[in-house]
């Protein structure tokens, strides 16, 4: 599943295409693209003009003319493509907002489980994002009350990296690549932890994450790509996630994996001893 990293990406891709474009026809091709808890068909946003993009963990959101908001969710495979109107519609095509800038953003999704949905804006973010926690990189980020929250919490680290109710934007990749520069085992109570260990743990997500925004995300295969078509190549940087077996480069032990709360989880186990 796409992580802050890859959102943020498509983010700024849509934005340089997009800021200040009006939307002239809106579609859906398949029924599970919009969202259940969508205010309206996507194609009620025809005349719409976008006025910013914006995102929040693994959400992103085209900013409206109106008090109203386009939200879109990645899911697991989903993509934004800018094509020129006269290139063939792509098999999974799912929506696509046509602008008066002659370009078309597809929606595309061969799994699915990502959608658009109009939503109301509840302050700075919309309705439908409210309820998820600022990510490290958002200005409105308490570290001193993420750092307490975590520290008050009876489940292990990696668990609690994952929870978009804590902090957003983490997803399995980059919770593995955090502990292991962190230095944290995945398993690590996180009552048992330091305030000083669990704030070492925050600045790693944030290098972790800022590393793979320059380098365009993490793709494993064609399932990501930004607006251009183009994959990231974060792949060839990491040092813990789906490197099972392989040398650690800090030590030369080999790469482990074990099962955290249903997720595979790749740790050293002489750098991040438990």
């Amino acid at each position: 599943m796409p992580e802050l990293p890859e959102v943020e990406t498509v983010r700024r891709g849509l934005e340089h295409w997009s800021l200040g474009a009006t939307i002239v026809k809106a579609q859906t091709f398949h029924p599970r693209a919009t969202n259940p808890r969508s205010l309206a068909k996507i194609s009620s946003l025809k005349g719409a003009r976008i006025n910013g993009l914006s995102r929040r963990g693994k959400f992103l959101w085209f900013e409206l003319d109106r008090p109203l908001a386009l939200v879109a969710h990645l899911g697991m495979s989903g993509q934004f493509r800018i094509q020129d109107p006269d290139i063939p519609r792509e098999k999974h095509l799912r929506a696509r907002l046509v602008l008066d800038s002659q370009k078309e953003l597809r929606f595309i999704d061969q799994r699915t489980f990502g959608w658009l949905a109009v939503s109301e804006m509840a302050g700075e973010v919309p309705g439908l994002v409210s309820a998820i926690a600022p990510d490290i990189f958002d200005s409105t980020f308490d570290a001193a009350a993420v750092i307490a929250r975590i520290r008050s919490k009876r489940t292990e680290i990696k668990r609690a990296l994952l929870d978009q109710n804590l902090m957003s934007g983490v997803g399995n990749i980059y919770a593995d690549e955090s502990l292991w520069l962190a230095k944290i085992h995945p398993q690590t109570p996180c009552d048992s932890l330091t305030k000083a260990r669990v704030k070492s743990l925050l600045s790693a997500v944030q290098s972790v994450m800022s590393k793979a925004l320059l380098e365009g995300g993490t793709s494993f295969d064609s399932l990501y790509t930004n607006v251009n078509g183009e994959s990231g190549y974060f792949e060839h940087s990491l040092e813990a996630y789906g490197r099972e077996n392989k040398n650690c480069s800090r030590c030369d032990s080999q790469i482990r994996r074990i099962i955290v709360g249903g997720r595979s989880s790749h740790f050293c186990p002489h750098c991040q001893r438990l």
